[in-house]
């Protein structure tokens, strides 16, 4: 199993930005589909957005679409989601997920084996 810390959540105005990253350790990321969910209390964990283990194909929630990006970098064993043009309704903890599925995205939680501890956004109107 590989292990994921997630870092950069916080506090931030509205449309302000931040960017989460997470790190992997225990296996390389390279072979892994990544995923970000988020969840807020007595709701269900919620897909974000995910990116293929080559990087080349990405998929997004339409409530993020055109304000957050998911990228990676295999080298350094690490996957980011910028959060930009953030809104209150964007404040959730945040977690990383990993799962072997091929070089395709996933948006089903239940598909993901490995996720990190997760790291809260809160953003204040």
């Amino acid at each position: 199993q590989v292990q994921l810390v997630e870092s950069g959540g916080g506090l931030v105005q509205l449309g302000g930005s931040l960017r989460l990253s997470c790190a992997a350790s225990g296996r390389t990321l390279s072979s892994y589909t990544m995923g970000w969910f988020r969840q807020t209390p007595g709701m269900e964990r919620e897909f974000v957005a995910a990116i293929s283990w080559r990087g080349g194909s990405t998929s997004y929630a339409d409530s993020v679409k055109g304000r957050f990006t998911i990228s990676r970098d295999n080298t350094r064993n690490m996957v980011s989601l910028q959060m930009d043009s953030l809104k209150p309704e964007d404040t959730a903890v945040y977690f990383c997920a990993a799962a072997l599925l091929g070089d395709s995205w996933e948006r089903r939680p239940g598909k993901y084996a490995s996720w990190g501890q997760g790291t809260q956004v809160s953003v204040s109107s």
